[in-house]
């Protein structure tokens, strides 16, 4: 008689790889409305920068838009004086850079820095 050798998991290696896709999991989950909102400032941005005339739109007029904007969104982590904006070839760039700090595990955070631009979308 010869003797098979078994493989597969053991009961704790069951455990240990639950454990650690339950944690991926769980940051996954408390990093999609910071993304979504991410994506709603970006968007608000280009479609404020889109939607305005280079010739004649000022500063304010454009503060004021994406301001609108980020209300009907319910966007917190940026105002409209963290915007800058600028003029590249004829046409409004507006741009913002931010960080957001996602709590995860009692003193363990997560940093994450975002970069949104009206040109990036051109």
């Amino acid at each position: 008689m010869t003797r098979k050798s078994q493989s597969g998991l053991s009961l704790v290696g069951v455990l240990f790889v639950g454990g650690a896709m339950a944690a991926l999991v769980v940051v996954g989950l408390k990093l999609v409305p910071v993304v979504n909102e991410f994506y709603g400032i970006k968007r608000a941005l280009v479609a404020v920068a889109s939607g305005a005339n280079p010739q004649t739109a000022t500063v304010s007029e454009l503060r004021n838009a994406f301001s609108k904007r980020v209300t009907v969104d319910d966007i917190s982590s940026v105002t409209a004086s963290d915007i800058d904006i600028t003029k590249e070839n004829g046409r409004i760039v507006m741009s913002v850079e931010y960080a957001r700090k996602v709590p995860l595990v009692a003193n363990v955070s997560l940093l994450i820095e975002f970069n949104a631009s009206s040109a990036d979308a051109h």
